[in-house]
Parts: C-alpha cells; structure tokens; sequence
C-alpha cells in the first residue's frame, strides 16, 4: 500500500454492489472493508481498492468494535470511515468522533437515522412535515391515543427502519393498533429489537421523489432529482427510480430549496445525502427522510453520476477522508446532462421463488450497465409487512427520460417472479 494513498474503513458495503469500490479507485482512497454477517468475501478475491478486512461486530458488539478500530488507527492510522448502510451510520460517526477523524458528528447522525428526532427537527426548522406522533417503549396506549386523533389515513413506520422495512398504512383508527403489532413484531424478526419505537404520520398523497446531494463546508449541491412511483400502500414495496424528474420550475426549486434547508437543520454540512420526499398534492414537497449517506447501497451514486455528470461516490470518500471535492460546490440544482433509472424487481407475491423471468436477456441491452440479482430460485419471499429484499436491480442509462419510461414499461410485461406455495425451510 502507498503511503501517498489515504486510508478509509468502509462498514457493511455489499460486494456484489461495486460502486463504491470502483469510485475509491478513481479517488486513489485504499478502502479496509468492515464485512457485513452475511457475506463471505473471500481474501484472495477483493473488489477493487480494497487492501484489508477486518470483520467486526458492531450491531452485537457496539463497544467491542470501537476499541478494535482504535486499536486499528493506533496501530496504522486511517484517515476516515464510511458507510453506505444506513443502520451504520450511527455507529461510523461515533469512531469518527472518537478517533479525531473528518465525520458528521453523533447528534447530525442521530437525526438522519431516528425518524422521531428528524420529524421533530424538520417542523422546529418551520420545513414541510406531515403530522406525527411517536410510540415509544412497551407500552403503546399513549401513542395510540395521540395517533388516533390525527387525519386518516397514517403510514407507520419503525424509527429506525430502512429499506421500507416493516412501513404499513392503517386506513383508520380501528386498524391501527393491529398495524402497530405488526410492524413491532416485524422489528422483532428482522432487527431484533422488541417494542420497538415507531413513528405514526399522516399519509402523504402524491408523486414521490429522490433526491441526491453532495455539502461541503455547509454548502450543498443538489445533484439530481428522481422519480420514485406513487406508492399506495398498504406497504410501500419501491419499484421504480429515474432520473431526472420532468418537474415544472417552481416546483423543482420548491423540492431544492426543502432538501438544502432540511441540511442545515439537520446538521449535515459534509458528505452525501440521499432524500425521499412526496410532492403533496402533486405539488409541496415533504420530506420522509433523509439519509447522511449514499442511497441504495450505491445506486444513488449511478444514478447521479450519469444525470449530473459528478462522480458522487469520489467526491463522497475524497470528503470522508479530510479533503476537498475536486469541484466547485454551488447551491442549487445541477444541469442534468444525461438520464438514468433503476427498475427495481418488484416481488409480486410470495412464497419459495421457482424461477425469475426476463433478466438473463437484459444483460446483452446495451442500455443496462448492471444487472445486480439478490434473490433466486429456492430463496423464500415472506408476505408483508415482512420485508425480504428486492429480487433485482435493473441499472441503465439512456438519451433522454421518456426512452427510461418505455424501457421500465417493457420490464413491467417481461420481467416476472414465479413461486411456490412451499415455505419451508
């Protein structure tokens, strides 16, 4: 390794996902890769820039993990940590604090990644908020009670979910309770974590968008801005991601001046995030979140990569290393200057999977730069709330947004799941 090179931890990146990766190369960062549980990486085969593993625990063994990174640094020093995993980025701010290194600090992390604090950050900040109210602790009677007065339909979501993870609509306040033991007990299966705390909000009608951004210095860039469906529920499966939007004027600055402001109040002054909002009646933007991070374990960074023409991941990790990106930041949304999608595999059912349809001829488009398949055949899909993953990441490029639209509505006839009703394992 060359000592000119800096060093980066990187905690919990799929390396079936190779964005990242690929961009560390580009920035000339060496990455020691925190392995996730549930991948087996073997040593002799490393994705690109990656010079070290270090397996640590650092859901089961939050302070164990800390002191093996302390032990790290002192003993070869890095320069920064990283995650595109947004249960992680609580725990790569609290290193980041303790080993002295560039971070967005542990309250910024603590709001990106708790729904009940970013809520209540957002409306203290005067942004756009649907009406919440938090569950919190075992017992649920007083939320319950809050949350029934509120308008009808609510959406209930984990506080510190991701992923869609466990999100239910309750129709009206007799379904409520039932939907809050459900998604408790989703958290339960899936997170290991009992009476888990829970946000009810008023549901959002509307398109939804995604948008991504680079801050530095406080200064933030609007990268791209995608559309994301419009989602029902009862749950909210994604299936959808292009860019850019077709927006009128005053609604993409709408969209940008919310995404910049909800920065500021939330504290993130450096590094990348990733916002989901709904445009209310088509045209108010709320915010439903916001991550201090890349989304979509890398996809945000595809995304907007090809439609402003910045390599967000590069710049990200030059960031998260102590320096500067290699371009000037201005406030504001960046001139598109291509187009991008990601049709996400929608599971369409469940049980054991028997075959997966119309994705081996999608190599060979030479519109689809990635085809990034996580469930096959045998792998068994559990009905809702229950979240397994999506089947299939369908990544392309085109000319212009209507060749993505016509391209997504040929995948919706062509690309299918097939199951069977045996669920056993």
């Amino acid at each position: 390794m060359s000592a000119a090179r800096p060093t980066l931890v990187l905690v919990f990146q799929r390396t079936t996902l190779p964005w990242i990766f690929e961009a560390a190369e580009r920035a000339g960062i060496d990455l020691v890769l925190v392995p996730r549980p549930d991948e087996e990486i073997a040593a002799d085969r490393l994705p690109p820039a990656v010079v070290e593993l270090l397996p640590l625990d650092p859901e089961g063994d939050r302070a164990g993990a800390l002191r093996v990174l302390r032990a790290r640094h002192a003993a070869r020093p890095f320069q920064g940590l990283a995650t595109l995993y947004d249960p992680m980025v609580p725990f790569v701010a609290d290193a980041a604090e303790l080993l002295g290194l560039p971070g967005i600090g542990r309250d910024a992390a603590l709001g990106a990644q708790d729904k009940r604090v970013m809520r209540e950050r957002l409306a203290a900040a005067g942004l756009n908020v649907p009406r919440f109210v938090r569950i919190d602790g075992p017992d649920a009677e007083p939320g319950l009670a809050a949350a029934g007065r509120l308008d009808f339909p609510v959406v209930v979501k984990p506080a510190h979910g991701f992923s869609s993870l466990g999100v239910t609509k309750a129709e009206t306040p007799a379904a409520l309770r039932a939907v809050v033991a459900g998604v408790r007990r989703v958290c339960a299966a899936k997170l290991g974590v009992a009476d888990a705390a829970l946000v009810v909000e008023e549901y959002l009608d509307g398109p939804e968008f995604a948008v991504e951004s680079l801050a530095y210095g406080g200064t933030v860039q609007v990268l791209s801005i995608g559309y994301k469906g419009e989602p029902q529920g009862p749950y909210f499966e994604e299936s959808v991601y292009r860019a850019p939007a077709e927006l009128p004027e005053a609604v993409r600055d709408a969209v940008v001046r919310e995404v910049v402001a909800a920065h500021a109040a939330l504290g993130i002054t450096d590094g990348p995030g990733h916002t989901e909002l709904r445009l209310r009646g088509g045209a108010k933007p709320y915010l439903l979140e916001m991550g201090a991070r890349i989304g979509g374990s890398g996809v945000s960074h595809y995304v907007a990569s090809r439609v402003s023409g910045i390599d967000l991941a590069a710049e990200a990790l030059r960031i998260a290393v102590g320096g500067a990106p290699s371009f000037p930041l201005g406030e504001g949304l960046r001139e598109p200057v291509g187009a991008a999608a990601n049709y996400i595999v929608p599971c369409g059912g469940h049980g054991r999977i028997t075959a997966l349809h119309g994705l081996a001829e999608l190599r060979a488009d030479p519109r689809v730069d990635h085809v990034v398949q996580m469930l096959f055949p045998g792998d068994v899909v559990r009905p809702h709330p229950d979240f397994t993953g999506y089947p299939a990441f369908v990544i392309s490029r085109h000319a212009h947004l209507a060749e993505a639209e016509e391209f997504h509505a040929r995948l919706d006839r062509t690309v299918r799941v097939d199951y069977s009703g045996d669920t056993a394992s």
